[in-house]
């Protein structure tokens, strides 16, 4: 048998080691082909001669077998540990008096690796027997008979086979997990090292395997810095997950995401450690491609569309040009001006908003371009307007379209000199603003239909930015949805992960005139009345279940309802408790093939459920 394959057996002993040679003898004269045998003993390895003696008549020579110290085995690694002692067992938890041979045994034993089963032997220590020659003979040979027994009982019972059985059953299996697996003990000594690990971290198991992680995978092992063991193993279960950077043998650099669980150490279990790596760097690479290609300053979006958008954005911070983001009522606006701020030389100095189609002309001059004092009633102290604010920064106009034809007046005189008084005052003011405006409404229109001035517009659209609707960038609302449950989730210290699968159908159906602002309000209100981890179709907005009811009904229907159907009255009028229950039943609890027969939406027998606690499980189910 291959020398990896054989069972590794330790007899140990606190006191003079005749004991473990003597059953190391018996053992390996026994089972040579099958175990790996080892004594050790904490007094020095002097071999008691009666002992060798009482060996020879088995025809067993044990003065060419040698006992190591327990110090000696720092770095071995064994599946059996036999210990000798008098009494077996453990001092009890009150702490009496009196340890055993064994229990010192025990406690002298190093946190040997390989998480080995230990085994208490009660056979008393024949170099301490007292009397005559004959009698210390006769003493060694009834140790030596109990030993043979004992030796014998391990391979007639077949534990020692049974051992190696399962160590092999189990490196098999962990050999097949696609995740890197790592046993230790308290003392960090490996004992396990799985298929995985070795492709993971290039080391082989014959290299790690009985030796300090942290030596056998330098520089300081899996966890490095983190570890949590360096105190060896705590009391209880814990579990540590973390990600953590790894030198392979080749020196390539691999992310590791790690979860470490010990099952605690007492006077009774020595404890171990399993540790769980996944190598997640090329799985951080794509995120990390798909964040940069998939976002932008707090925007995401897969479709080309909004990848177009982002590449403008790119392109207009390069320099100080007005720009003019265009787009319906909540696709975003606002986001697209702080994005190129932040991407512009201006990033560090001001963003400063302000809607021009909230306020009335005379106030929007002060807001705009600040007063002096005594300027009008109620101006008791000199104010700073917005443009002044900005200087050194960006001032976003929302709404522009909205002002009046006099405003724009003042407005292009200001974007063309960037200089202006205040109300009330006389002194110029020299500031230093990039102008980016926005609007929902079709400017160029305007200016054809006189509403809007054709110099001010071409002041204000020297680089156009349009943002699509929702509606036809379909494909970014599950990012979207995404992005939003993860705020969402803070902001009502629910935990929401996902939408449920016919949710996310009517999500993506539904038009949004209110775009992404009425898509996140309506993740709002679908969180508020979520109960679980998953946001389910009743608990949308009605306006969204009823358009869910009237798609899928046209969708059955083709482009006329079925004959005779009342067009006047929705089908959830002709719904009956008797007719609900009726229709699972015959689906066996099924809401989806149930909606189809009763020939209405799943959202509507959701709220029929809902509102009259019908009882949808079959019988034999309930």
């Amino acid at each position: 048998m291959d020398e990896r394959m054989k069972l590794r057996v330790l007899f140990l002993s606190s006191g003079e080691p005749s004991r473990c040679r003597m059953a190391q003898g018996f053992l390996q004269s026994k089972a040579a082909d099958e175990v790996l045998v080892q004594s050790a003993g904490a007094l020095p390895d002097t071999l008691h001669p009666i002992a060798a003696k009482v060996m020879a008549e088995k025809s067993i020579d044990i003065s060419r077998l040698s006992s190591e110290s327990v110090a000696n085995l720092a770095d071995s690694v064994f599946d059996l540990v036999v210990i000798f002692g008098e009494r077996a067992g453990f001092a009890g938890a009150n702490g009496e008096s009196g340890e055993s041979e064994g229990e010192r045994a025990s406690r002298a034993t190093p946190a040997l690796g390989g998480v080995p089963l230990r085994l208490f032997w009660q056979v008393p220590d024949p170099a301490a027997g007292k009397g005559t020659e004959q009698a210390v003979l006769e003493t060694f040979r009834e140790v030596r008979d109990q030993i043979e027994r004992r030796v014998d009982d391990l391979l007639n019972q077949g534990l020692i086979f049974s051992i190696a059985d399962a160590r092999q059953r189990m490196d098999s299996i962990l050999d097949l997990l696609e995740d890197g697996v790592i046993a230790h003990d308290g003392s960090r000594r490996i004992s396990a090292f799985n298929r995985a690990a070795e492709l993971i971290t290039g080391y082989s198991r014959e290299e790690v395997i009985g030796r300090d992680c942290h030596q056998a995978l330098p520089p300081s092992g899996i966890c490095q810095s983190q570890c949590a063991f360096l105190e060896g193993l705590p009391g209880e279960f814990v579990r540590f997950e973390r990600s953590t950077p790894f030198t392979t043998k080749n020196g390539a650099i691999k992310l590791l995401k790690t979860v470490a669980s010990t099952t605690g150490s007492d006077a009774t279990n020595p404890g171990y450690v399993v540790l769980c790596i996944r190598d997640m760097t090329e799985l951080t690479q794509l995120r990390s491609e798909f964040k940069d290609k998939y976002s932008f300053q707090n925007m995401v979006g897969i479709s080309k569309a909004m990848q177009e958008v982002f590449e403008a954005i790119r392109l207009v911070s390069f320099s100080d040009y007005p720009v003019l983001v265009s787009g319906e009522s909540g696709t975003g606006k606002e986001l697209v001006a702080h994005a190129i701020h932040n991407e512009s030389r201006r990033k560090g100095a001001p963003f400063v908003p302000v809607n021009c189609g909230a306020l009335p002309d005379h106030i929007l001059e002060s807001e705009l371009f600040g007063h002096v004092r005594g300027a009008f009633t109620g101006a008791t102290r000199d104010r700073k307007g917005r443009f002044e604010l900005a200087d050194g920064g960006t001032l976003f106009l929302d709404e522009v379209a909205e002002l009046s034809p006099s405003f724009q007046v003042k407005l292009l005189r200001v974007l063309q000199e960037m200089r202006f008084e205040k109300v009330g005052g006389e002194r110029s003011v020299q500031v230093d603003v990039r102008v980016i405006s926005a609007t929902n409404r079709d400017l160029r229109r305007m200016v054809k239909e006189g509403s809007f001035r054709e110099d001010l517009f071409y002041r204000l659209c020297v680089m156009p930015i349009h943002l699509p609707p929702l509606r036809d960038r379909r494909e970014d609302i599950p990012i979207l949805i995404q992005k939003s449950l993860r705020t969402i989730s803070q902001e009502t210290g629910k935990t929401i992960t996902a939408v449920e699968a016919e949710t996310m159908d009517v999500l993506i159906a539904y038009p949004w005139p209110g775009n992404i602002r009425e898509l996140i309000n309506t993740l709002r209100f679908a969180a508020l009345r979520c109960k679980g981890p998953e946001i389910m179709v009743h608990h949308l907005p009605p306006e969204l279940q009823n358009e869910s009811d009237e798609r899928e009904m046209m969708d059955s229907w083709g482009s006329e309802p079925p004959s005779g159907y009342p067009s006047d009255r929705p089908p959830r009028e002709k719904l009956t408790v008797e007719s609900v229950q009726n229709a699972l039943l015959q689906t066996k609890g099924s809401k989806t093939k149930a909606a189809k027969l009763l020939g209405i939406g799943r959202a509507t027998l959701y709220r029929f459920l809902d509102r009259y606690s019908v009882n949808y499980k079959p019988e034999s189910q309930a």
